[in-house]
């Protein structure tokens, strides 16, 4: 008996209808959600003193005229996120998500006593001690990921249900 696969009963049609729908509908949930936390982001951004990541931002782009930068860093987060809502646009989402998320962990090389909460490293595991900031910047790779499999789907045929 393959102990992987539950035994043909109520529960594992069940779990197969559950999982076929996960299947059918989960990158397009993934891609709605990622769009939906960039245009939220992005909104914050736009009004002075509404976003947790406004001085963390500002403070790690000393090199140009952060006042300048922060509003059309919202404005990027905006159109990513509304670009990854519809289907037609995801492409052009993507690109500008992977032109922006190298910029997300500059904090950690123009910021790190910001980053982590011990600063300079005395023992191997301080690179796990995070600060908020810090996890803050972590949590980016898990919108990397989310990229990366929205984007492994854009050459799929559009079904019906996968047109938005």
């Amino acid at each position: 008996m393959d102990t992987a696969r539950l035994p043909h009963s109520a529960l594992d049609r069940l779990d197969t209808r559950i999982t076929a729908w996960m299947a059918r509908h989960g990158v397009r949930l993934l891609r709605y959600a990622v769009g939906v936390v960039f245009v939220w982001f992005g909104a914050l951004k736009l009004v002075p003193g509404l976003s947790p990541a406004e001085a963390l931002v500002k403070a790690t782009v000393p090199f140009v005229d952060a006042d300048l930068f922060y509003p059309v860093l919202a404005v990027w987060e905006i159109l990513i996120g509304a670009l990854l809502l519809f289907r037609p646009t995801v492409r052009a989402a993507l690109l500008l998500l992977a032109l922006q998320m190298p910029g997300t962990f500059l904090p950690f090389v123009v910021l790190p006593e910001v980053c982590f909460t011990h600063w300079p490293f005395t023992a191997p595991w301080d690179v796990f001690a995070l600060t908020m900031e810090g996890q803050y910047i972590v949590k980016n790779i898990v919108l990397i990921t989310a990229g990366l499999v929205v984007g492994a789907t854009v050459r799929d045929r559009a079904t019906p249900e996968r047109r938005l």
